[in-house]
């Protein structure tokens, strides 16, 4: 019977290998270099993800330990952690995040008729920043405070897909607000942001960019109320009115109408006041938009969990980045497979199995669909009862 291929292997099959040599060729990645490819590269860096690697000597021994298993996986150069080492501090960074964008591409079409909490014709994204703590001896390059260094990830989330568009790295010291510069803009898509993204000036971008927002309203906003609308108070909706800034340089920065929505959580009797620029849309439909900005939360706590993104293997700028694109790009990777092969498991689940099965030479649709259960009813009838009297 022939032997089959490791259940790493044909995961990496999933990844588009010449799109991946295309990044590598735009950056020079493989210049001067004639050992240890970018590609080996990064299925070490997916291996140490994986399999949750603690450190470069952790992946130096554990894939040295499965050395005859690993040219049919594809890697072909010599496994060390000084060579590893040398990658992540040298090679560009952008070979690996232009090659989570072409994964995040392709998740996202395969993803495009999910199911969503809001009926919304158009596309709604989260935009978010969490901090991420360094050391501040290793990293003396991400001073944020006195004692301390980190480095911000803002994401842009497509809400629909739960897939990643749009990622950057930045210094801890870094105003999350001024990410929103750096966004191409969809036209007719929702954004959805958090109160500490308020800026009236680039929200009046949003609206001149023929796109919508969803953002949390701040206490002691000066303005004019033009008109009320009634709405369903049984929905936990107050208001739902249509308004001018007043402030002497808010009205100058954002010089348009405005819809301002006010809502009880009747679980938690909390009061939101949402800011829109989208009058025709349910007041109640806003209010759910905005809950599900939750989804960037959750997706920043499961990422920090499953993925190697808060210790890193590296101490540069360029390892770090190295280290993060990598981690995003197999979560896109995972979620392609979980698409692919119609999985019924989480994601976390998922990367629980192939972290103990990578060199498994099984199918990969059967690895991750396999699984026994277990019968109460069997009991063995040499089973003595703990209770019998």
């Amino acid at each position: 019977m022939p032997i089959g291929r490791s259940v790493f292997a044909q995961l990496m099959d999933c990844m588009p290998r010449r799109a991946f040599e295309r990044c590598v060729e735009r950056y020079r990645g493989q210049h001067r270099i004639h050992s240890f490819s970018c590609y080996d590269q990064y299925l070490c860096m997916a291996f140490a993800q994986l399999t949750y690697r603690e450190s470069l000597r952790d992946i130096e021994t554990c894939l040295r330990a499965v050395q005859p298993k690993l040219y049919h996986a594809g890697l072909r150069g010599r496994v060390s952690r000084s060579t590893l080492a040398d990658a992540n501090e040298s090679r560009d960074w952008r070979i690996y995040a232009d090659f989570a964008q072409i994964l995040i591409r392709r998740a996202r079409q395969l993803y495009g008729d999910q199911p969503f909490a809001v009926e919304l014709a158009q596309t709604a994204y989260a935009f978010d920043a969490t901090t991420i703590d360094l050391c501040l001896a290793l990293f003396p390059w991400a001073q944020f405070r006195r004692h301390k260094a980190a480095v911000k990830l803002h994401t842009l989330l497509d809400l629909r897909a739960q897939i990643p568009t749009f990622v950057a790295i930045t210094h801890g010291r870094t105003a999350e607000v001024t990410l929103l510069d750096a966004l191409v803009i969809e036209p007719g898509a929702f954004y959805v942001l958090d109160r500490g993204y308020t800026d009236f000036g680039r929200l009046h971008t949003l609206t001149q960019s023929l796109a919508f927002f969803v953002i949390r309203g701040k206490r002691g906003l000066d303005y004019a109320r033009r008109l009320s609308r009634p709405v369903d108070r049984t929905t936990g909706l107050r208001s739902d009115q249509t308004i001018m800034l007043c402030g002497p340089k808010t009205m100058t920065l954002y010089p348009v109408p405005l819809r301002r929505i006010s809502y009880v959580d009747r679980e938690t009797g909390h009061r939101f006041v949402f800011l829109t620029n989208h009058f025709t849309l349910p007041p109640l439909h806003i209010a759910q938009l905005y809950k599900c900005r939750w989804q960037i939360e959750l997706f920043f706590k499961w990422i920090k969990q499953h993925l190697r993104i808060k210790a890193f293997y590296g101490t540069s700028v360029n390892a770090v980045k190295t280290q993060v694109w990598i981690a995003i790009s197999i979560y896109v990777l995972v979620a392609i497979l979980k698409k692919q092969l119609g999985l019924d498991r989480s994601l976390s689940e998922i990367l629980q199995i192939l972290s103990v099965t990578l060199f498994e030479r099984v199918p990969l649709s059967q690895v991750v669909t396999a699984f026994l259960v277990q019968d109460s009813r069997d009991d063995s009838c040499n089973q003595l009862s703990l209770f019998n009297l």
